[in-house]
């Protein structure tokens, strides 16, 4: 049985700054949906918000997974439910080994000890799966990581936790070619039964190798249009302007306090619960 995320008639703010207005979408495991939009519509905020993030206010609507309400619940506590945010801008921590971090999270989201003979085994291959250096393990957390780096260790993350859904913010932003491909096919291999996806970019390329069942258009804080793989070909060939000219939208720009609030945060549930 399938599980169920769903986001229905959301609203949701910053001060004196309405963000989300009125989104829906639902996304079950073994789906990968992916959301499109320009700079400054929503998507961002949009993924921080399902994972719980303070800065914004939800003042309608509701998100539920499996039919129960996921807002009264803090970021660790919708972490232990299943869900994961790989964030644009991962933070470095000091002091804490990359291994143990990751073993931490695990037993925090399972509650139960993780037998290390396992870990080890579990974390070498998806070191290996992700071509990570071999030294990862003993390296302090994001610290010293180049760009792409910190992506492929976001999606190590993943592998290991196996929650129910990931969100993946960008994750394609500082990724060469042979980077993309391998942190693309990674995720998509994950895809099944027990997880889905739901992936917030600008580059058609990475839907090369994360193959989305859906397609969603994000304008001025809602999905406006939904569609398969010819809207990907459409947004690569005419940008956005059709999208506004059809529908008769007036694309709204992001206020640097927005901008500030997403740029300046990290909505991992482990690195929040620190």
């Amino acid at each position: 049985m399938s599980n169920i995320l769903e986001i229905k008639d959301l609203y949701a703010r910053v001060p004196e700054k309405d963000i989300l207005k009125g989104l829906n979408l639902t996304i079950k495991t073994g789906e990968v949906h992916a959301i499109m939009g320009p700079n400054g519509t929503g998507k961002s905020t949009l993924a921080s918000v399902i994972m719980g993030k303070e800065t914004y206010e939800v003042t309608s609507g509701d998100i539920l997974l499996d039919n129960e309400s996921i807002l009264p619940l803090k970021v660790d506590e919708r972490a232990r439910k299943g869900i994961f945010l790989a964030y644009q801008n991962p933070e470095e921590v000091s002091g804490v080994t990359n291994s143990d971090f990751v073993r931490q999270a695990m037993k925090a989201c399972t509650g139960k000890d993780i037998n290390l003979f396992s870990f080890i085994k579990k974390y070498e291959k998806a070191c290996k799966d992700l071509k990570m250096r071999e030294d990862l393990a003993h390296r302090y957390l994001n610290e010293g990581f180049s760009g792409g780096e910190k992506k492929r260790n976001e999606i190590l993350q993943l592998k290991m936790l196996e929650p129910k859904f990931a969100i993946l913010d960008e994750i394609d932003s500082g990724l060469d070619v042979d980077a993309l491909r391998i942190v693309g096919e990674n995720v998509y291999n994950m895809v099944n039964d027990n997880f889905g996806v739901l992936l917030i970019t600008h580059y058609e390329r990475l839907l090369d190798y994360i193959k989305p069942d859906y397609v969603h258009i994000m304008i001025n804080g809602k999905i406006v249009m939904t569609g398969g793989h010819e809207l990907i070909e459409k947004i690569d060939r005419f940008g956005y302007d059709w999208v506004r000219d059809e529908l008769g939208l007036e694309i709204e720009e992001e206020d640097e306090f927005v901008r500030h609030a997403i740029l300046g945060s990290c909505a991992h549930a482990g690195k929040n619960n620190e």
